[in-house]
């Protein structure tokens, strides 16, 4: 069977999972932190289950060593080492791969997948990369400038390496171009978005498309005959109505700074305030987005933590901590309830990704706020963590589901309809 790779390169970091295909098995998963620094730190987890074992062991800079997990099936491979940029990561790993024994020869590797945040309007699905299509990532650099150059280095990086393994781009926002005018256009002159493409393009496409097919799967239902809210809450949290398969709207925007609260992101702003505080504050626009984008929402409003688990643990003493998780919940009651007003009803819920797929106490607040929409949690279910559960009663007229998501298998699979 052959191997194919799906790749999330940051402007510091490179995730990945190397799947067995078409059987869509993970061989392996890892990720190399602190690229371009003297202590890079380098994971790979490898061997049985690799996706749900707990691997335990301790690691200090300049160690390398390999530990088993508590049932003795998996394996993780840790090292802290100088590693000076994206070439040398992805050098340094496939190296590892082969002296661990993962694959034999890079040749086996015939796919590589790409995550790309911003696909503006060009891209409406995958497709295998090309000198044009490098060009466009490379010109959308504006609507996603901290992710879209890291992608297109990381795609660069692996071609050199692997020219012969066919390289595919996954992007973001693809799955939302499916929304109509009226959602994705911003009230501006019209002439804005026709020039510079100012318009809504959300992101997170790739989760709430691999979540939406899986509720519809546990449903046993068509997904053309369902009406969805995907909940992707993470350190980046975005909410996304579903209809007829498609993505009908979505809180992000522009950017992936836009709607809800986040960890260290803002959400939804009034523009005046944002100009307001920047003139007061004397800042320059890099400053002021950099405040948005990392200084605010959880760790803004808490002052001590972006981290909803910290947050949590306090918030019965820490009056700001308390707020923060209310806040927090509140914009996400805003869109849920925008959202079954759009598409005239909802069938089901989907919670996803580090807080939706971990923190029952959030996802009860959500519920609960909520139940007058015919949703009834299912207290002991909700009590379930990272593993695919209906949450709600079974008598309960809106389903509640718990979907941990897959970004990387849809990857996968969108390099195997390409090959």
């Amino acid at each position: 069977m052959a191997k194919t790779m799906a790749v999330n390169a940051g402007s510091s970091s490179l995730k990945f999972q190397l799947l067995e295909m078409p059987a869509e098995q993970v061989i392996a998963q890892g990720v190399i932190e602190r690229i371009g620094m003297d202590d890079a730190i380098v994971t790979i987890k490898y061997g049985a289950d690799v996706q749900g074992e707990r691997l335990i062991g301790h690691l200090e800079e300049d160690d390398e060593h390999i530990t088993l997990s508590k049932n003795g099936k998996g394996k993780k491979y840790e090292n802290v080492l100088a590693i000076k940029d994206h070439q040398q990561a992805i050098n340094f790993m496939l190296q590892k791969l082969t002296d661990l024994g993962i694959i034999q020869d890079f040749n086996e590797i015939t796919g590589v997948g790409h995550r790309v945040v911003a696909g503006g309007e060009w891209f409406n699905h995958s497709v295998v990369v090309t000198d044009s299509v490098l060009e466009k990532i490379d010109r959308l650099a504006d609507y996603a400038p901290l992710h879209n150059p890291a992608n297109a280095m990381g795609i660069r990086a692996f071609q050199k390496l692997l020219p012969d393994a066919l390289s595919v781009a996954v992007f973001d926002t693809s799955f939302h171009q499916s929304m109509p005018e009226e959602n994705y256009l911003y009230s501006l002159p019209y002439e804005y978005y026709t020039r510079y493409g100012a318009r809504k393009y959300g992101a997170h496409g790739t989760s709430h498309r691999y979540v939406a097919a899986r509720a519809a799967d546990m449903m046993g239902k068509d997904l053309s005959a369902l009406k969805l809210i995907t909940l992707h809450l993470g350190a980046g949290a975005s909410i996304t109505a579903i209809k007829d398969g498609k993505s009908l709207d979505t809180s992000m925007g522009f950017s992936p700074l836009a709607g809800v609260t986040m960890a260290t992101r803002s959400g939804d702003v009034d523009a005046s305030l944002v100009y307001y505080i920047q003139e007061r504050e004397g800042l320059t626009n890099d400053e002021m987005l950099t405040i948005l984008n990392k200084k605010s929402g959880l760790l803004g409003l808490s002052t001590i933590s972006s981290d909803m688990r910290d947050l949590l643990d306090v918030q019965d003493t820490n009056d700001h901590a308390k707020l923060a998780v209310k806040i927090f919940v509140n914009r996400i009651i805003k869109y849920v309830g925008q959202y079954i007003a759009e598409m005239g009803g909802v069938d089901a819920l989907v919670f996803t990704a580090g807080i939706g797929e971990n923190s029952a106490p959030v996802r009860k607040m959500i519920i609960d706020r909520l139940s007058y929409f015919g949703i009834e949690l299912d207290a002991d279910a909700n009590q379930t963590r990272g593993q695919e559960i209906e949450i709600s009663t079974s008598s309960t007229h809106v389903k509640a589901l718990l979907i941990p998501t897959n970004e990387e298998l849809m990857i996968a699979r969108d390099v195997e309809a390409l090959k």
